[in-house]
């Protein structure tokens, strides 16, 4: 597992079925188990009652169906002997007079344990009550708490484990069981579960199909895996099952702490399967940080541990799951109202800001990139709601040494469009003074010719605002906090930063929303240029030709590698071998191997040593699921080693 990063192979299966026909029903079972075991499935879940079918009614009475169940599951027993694979199981199980509908945890020819049903429907077209008892009967009041009134139960391999109160434990993850119902009630077991251990829910479900409920239930087994941070899986009757009076589409999903990470295609006339990894790093990681998910010491439970054979041949990498190359961007889907929220924090954030200040105006160096006209516009909105007149907006141009007119005439064109106020103050005589007076040669085009443009900039800025009762508005985002890709005590500093919680790639992607959303045809071609435009300071003289003869990405790498690795390092805390391997996986068609160990080596090393500069950021809102102020998110020593 080691090798495997945390991630755990998970199989929801539903097997063609014959009501009442267990021996056929074992017969595909079976067929489906040894096609998890050769996609290298540790636990596969079978539906509710899998065994006999869900729609046997009356028929769970007779003897006959009982005892054929019990002899076709000690066969899936038999058969599992010698098998690397964990297989749940859905049938009836009869202790003394009652009945119970119960999950089977079958392990290397053995029953390890038994979960009864809790919560059974006893309305509509679903009588359970009628065939069934509740687990609620194995358990019982003690002066001590809850403890298990049958602890175990006889069957023919000898005692085995049976309650609602039992957690699964491997010797790298621990699972627990609900049925059906037990998801839809008001405390589902699973809740219980998770705070007792459980990392892995699995849901033997009969659920049938109505319109509209797909999308409830699916939202439901979401909001589930969110709310105790677990991977769920889920899977239901088939089409087999009798149709007297319902219909059943045989669903299946497998959800990751709120992420819904794959659903199987419903109605399928054969045998199905949905195959995914579990990342049982990342589901710790959201547990360490909820200091409210601790364990209530006053439940009893108990840990059964499972030891499933070793495989002799370990599965080197997921071959199902898929990683997004921009964890920080929405999808298609979500893009309208994800792009507003942004929006709406960060204006909400600056004109609380300029409100609480009294400032008479704002100021904002404007460059032509990126960053700068997403912080033009979030003033822009800002000073819109507050029913301020954008006049009060101050965007000074400041061109130096490495301005490129495509820069320059789109910073122009875009603070004519906007309306705002613009002052031009040219910084070249000033930085070639200060050079002068520290005895730099003008021509030695290293750090300290670009950090001195950076600084006389922030420091017209900062003057500019004493002189008209204003406030800076910082540009600088937070992929450049990460890296440290800024000047201290230049572009670094500002009154309040408008951008530090956002990444470079959705900087990107929100500026081109709102060129495509927002905005009319002549400001839309100028910000979809700006999108166009090569990242760079502009610090370094231009081409023969006026072009931008830096490039910030050539220099410290892709952001779009950086944004990965930033959003796995701080929402997870993954160590530097599974983001690369992470990467990889990612970004395959695009970068080889060498280029992403070459990046993340430069993104680590830059962001352990950059924390100086972060530590003394100024204000700005968290915007994304991550955020680098010293104050929120991130608390580091600015003289930690490299991780």
């Amino acid at each position: 597992m080691e090798t495997n990063f945390g991630f755990v192979r998970v199989a929801a299966a539903v097997p063609t079925l014959r009501v009442a026909d267990c021996a056929y029903n074992a017969s595909q079972i079976k067929q489906q188990i040894d096609e998890a075991i050769q996609e290298g499935v540790e636990v596969i879940c079978f539906p509710e009652l899998s065994l006999t079918g869900y729609t046997c009614a009356d028929l769970f009475f007779t003897q006959a169906l009982q005892q054929k169940s019990m002899r076709e599951l000690e066969s899936i027993c038999d058969y599992t002997r010698g098998k690397a694979i964990i297989a749940l199981v859905g049938a009836p199980l009869k202790v003394g007079n009652d009945l119970f509908n119960c999950a089977f945890v079958i392990t290397d020819g053995e029953v390890t344990g038994v979960v009864p049903k809790v919560n059974l429907p006893n309305t509509g077209e679903f009588y359970e009550k009628r065939w069934f008892t509740s687990g609620r009967a194995t358990r019982e009041f003690t002066p001590g708490g809850i403890a298990p009134r049958i602890p175990k139960i006889e069957i023919w391999s000898g005692e085995v484990p049976f309650g609602t109160d039992l957690l699964f434990s491997t010797r790298n993850y621990t699972f627990g069981i609900e049925i059906c119902e037990d998801l839809w009630s008001p405390l589902p077991p699973s809740t219980q579960l998770a705070i007792q251990g459980a990392e892995l829910i699995f849901n033997l479900s009969s659920s049938n199909c109505l319109v509209g409920k797909n999308d409830f239930r699916r939202q439901m087994i979401r909001q589930q895996s969110a709310r105790v941070h677990c991977g769920y899986i889920y899977t239901s009757s088939g089409v087999g099952e009798s149709t007297t009076d319902v219909v059943f589409s045989g669903s299946t999903y497998i959800a990751e702490n709120g992420t819904m990470l794959q659903e199987g295609e419903r109605f399928q006339r054969s045998n199905s399967m949905i195959i995914q990894e579990l990342d049982i790093e990342r589901l710790r990681t959201d547990r360490q940080r909820n200091t409210n998910f601790t364990k209530d010491q006053a439940g009893h439970y108990r840990t059964i541990n499972v030891a499933p054979i070793e495989r002799e041949i370990e599965f080197t990498e997921p071959l199902h799951r898929r990683f997004s190359t921009t964890p920080f961007l929405p999808t298609k889907q979500e893009e309208d109202q994800y792009c507003m929220d942004v929006f709406s924090i960060q204006t909400s954030a600056l004109a609380r800001r300029w409100e609480h200040t009294h400032a008479q105006t704002l100021e904002v160096g404007i460059s032509g990139g990126l960053d700068s006209t997403l912080a033009l516009l979030v003033c822009v909105q800002a000073a819109d709601i507050l029913g301020y007149d954008r006049e009060r907006i101050v965007g000074v141009t400041m061109p130096g040494f490495g301005t490129s007119d495509r820069t320059y005439q789109n910073a122009l064109n875009l603070m004519e469009c906007l309306g705002i106020t613009h002052r031009e103050i040219s910084i070249c005589e000033t930085t070639t003074q200060h050079l002068s007076d520290i005895a730099h040669d003008i021509d030695n085009h290293d750090v300290t010719y670009e950090n001195a443009q950076a600084r006389v900039r922030t420091l017209i800025l900062m003057d500019l605002a004493n002189e008209l009762n204003g406030l800076v508005v910082g540009t600088g985002d937070l992929s450049e906090l990460a890296l440290g890709w800024c000047t201290y005590s230049g572009d670094q500093m500002s009154m309040y930063g408008v951008n530090a919680g956002i990444p470079k790639t959705l900087v990107r992607y929100l500026v081109k929303y709102a060129a495509e959303n927002l905005f009319g045809e002549e400001l839309r071609s100028i910000l979809l240029d700006v999108v166009e435009t090569p990242v760079s300071p502009e610090l370094l003289p231009t081409d023969e030709e006026g072009n931008i003869a830096q490039k910030t990405e050539d220099k410290v790498g892709p952001y779009e590698l950086h944004d990965f690795f930033l959003y796995y390092f701080m929402r997870y805390g993954f160590t530097r071998d599974k983001i690369r391997y992470m990467a990889c996986r990612a970004f395959e068609d695009k970068y080889d191997e060498e280029t992403i160990d070459k990046w993340l080596n430069t993104f680590m090393r830059r962001f352990c040593q950059q924390q100086f500069k972060r530590s003394c950021m100024p204000d700005g809102p968290k915007v994304v699921s991550v955020s680098l102020s010293p104050r929120g998110d991130w608390r580091m020593p600015s003289d930690a080693s490299c991780i």
